[in-house]
């Protein structure tokens, strides 16, 4: 039986019956199928309308189980946790996103591996770089570590020149 690995955003921002949003994180990490290993839990801003700050982590597993099978035990995961299909970034008890899989990539309507935005995600990038900073983007070949500089590099910002400015 071949196995996958994949690594697994986990988020919360709402109080379940696990308690606060840091203890639903915690919790749904334990009912992950295969978890190999977790990066410490850390707090987000909120990305669109809610205004409650998130507890993010992600989780590496290795399961037999396809991405296809595998995004089905998430949702099922959800469920239990009492997640309701809602406001898109709304707030919710738990969030279990397939980032990427140690295949590769998946290109389908219900599931894109590796996750559409989360180069652009502090909140995936940090704790992965706990985790598998030497792991690569099927897509654009860079290391979880070079993509964290990346975001977080600071750009330098290009000085202006005022009409009738002196010197």
């Amino acid at each position: 039986m071949t196995r996958s690995t994949y690594v697994v955003a986990v988020g919360s921002n709402r109080r379940g019956r696990h308690g606060a949003p840091a203890d639903e994180v915690a919790a749904a990490i334990n009912a992950l199928p295969g978890l190999v290993s977790v990066a410490p839990i850390i707090t987000s801003a909120p990305v669109g309308p809610s205004i409650r700050r998130f507890a993010n982590t992600v989780a590496i597993v290795s399961t037999p189980l396809s991405p296809a099978d595998l995004l089905l035990a998430l949702k099922a995961i959800e469920r239990q946790f009492g997640r309701r299909r809602g406001q898109r970034w709304g707030a919710r008890v738990i969030d279990l996103d397939i980032i990427l899989w140690s295949a590769g990539k998946v290109d389908h309507p219900a599931l894109k591996v590796p996750h559409p935005a989360f180069r652009a995600r502090d909140f995936v990038l940090v704790p992965l770089v706990r985790l598998a900073p030497k792991w690569r983007d099927p897509v654009t070949g860079l290391t979880i570590l070079q993509l964290h500089a990346r975001l977080t590099r600071r750009r330098s910002v290009p000085r202006r020149v005022v009409a009738g400015a002196g010197p």
